[in-house]
């Protein structure tokens, strides 16, 4: 095996040891596009383009996964979610 092929195999198996979360975003019939946009933006630090589109997936699909990453950084963003009466769950 060469030095690359190492590394590259180092790599991936780096990357399956850390198990990535998912913040889902749920579409409800209370709160506003502007709130969930300005939400979005504050708690999970997405552009204003970004809260826009995931703002919008929610409506239409129902659902949308809005941050991903490690478990002890997203249950506090989901906590601000859910006390800005968003409806959210990690998965």
């Amino acid at each position: 095996m060469s030095t690359r092929e190492k590394i590259l195999e180092d790599l991936f198996l780096e990357e399956e040891v850390v198990k990535q979360n998912e913040i889902v975003l749920f579409n409800d019939d209370v709160n506003t596009f502007d709130h969930v946009i300005e939400t979005l933006i504050d708690v999970c630090d997405h552009t204003p383009e970004q809260a826009e589109q995931c703002s919008i997936i929610v409506h239409y699909n129902g659902k949308c996964t809005v941050k991903t990453g490690e478990y002890k950084d997203l249950e506090p963003r989901c906590s601000k979610l859910l006390r800005a009466g968003l409806s959210a769950e990690i998965v």
